[in-house]
């Protein structure tokens, strides 16, 4: 079986960050597992990601939920922010609070 390109690995991760729900997060594996990719290339998509307003990529956290230093739409404030408008609650260490994870999967 052929292994998919590029392009379709991004198409893949870009659909499955579009069906988190506002004011909701999940992390890199989740996305990974629902685009059938690594991690990894979670973040390479995310990163390259040519609309945030299309594919919500600021609701892509850490597992821990700690946020993405690297937040390409103007770094790891903007993501907060963003999070913050949608109702996204963080706990006193800064991170994402485990209220606010989303997954698919029971």
């Amino acid at each position: 079986m052929a292994s998919k390109s590029t392009s379709d690995k991004y198409a893949a991760v870009y659909e499955a960050v579009r069906q988190i729900p506002k004011g909701c997060v999940t992390g890199y594996g989740i996305i990974g597992y629902m685009a059938d990719v690594n991690p990894r290339v979670v973040g390479y998509a995310l990163h390259s990601n040519p609309d945030s307003k299309l594919t919500p990529c600021h609701r892509v956290v850490f597992k821990d939920g700690k946020l993405t230093p690297g937040y390409v739409f103007g770094g790891e404030n903007a993501q907060r922010d963003r999070l913050l408008d949608e109702g996204v609650v963080f706990d006193i260490d800064g991170k994402v609070s485990k209220e606010s994870f989303w997954s698919p999967y029971p």
